[in-house]
């Protein structure tokens, strides 16, 4: 199924995507502890742990950087990423990215 089906899908199941879910699903996908995921990401586990609950914003690089860590889609972890921005703000828009 292709990022575009599966977004909708997902958000319709679980609420609204986050980076923190788009992380936890990577780290599965990967079958990796906290401190393994934490380790190839060059990150604390404290703060992999903090970014997966959602008590942490992300950089898009390093939403980047996770993407390919877990080889899943770039556009993908930074819609996430840019959207956790935004509803933090207080801002009522939606993302939408084009590659």
């Amino acid at each position: 199924m292709s990022t575009k089906r599966a977004i909708p899908l997902l958000e319709k199941e679980v609420g609204d995507l986050t980076f923190g879910m788009f992380l936890r699903v990577a780290r599965g996908q990967l079958e990796l502890s906290q401190a393994e995921m934490a380790r190839r990401l060059k990150i604390s586990r404290g703060t992999l742990c903090d970014l997966e609950k959602g008590r942490q914003l992300v950089s898009p690089s390093l939403a980047v950087r996770t993407a390919k860590a877990a080889g899943f889609s770039e556009t993908l972890a930074v819609k996430a990423c840019l959207q956790d921005q935004l509803k933090k703000a207080n801002i009522k828009l939606r993302v939408a990215l084009v590659a």
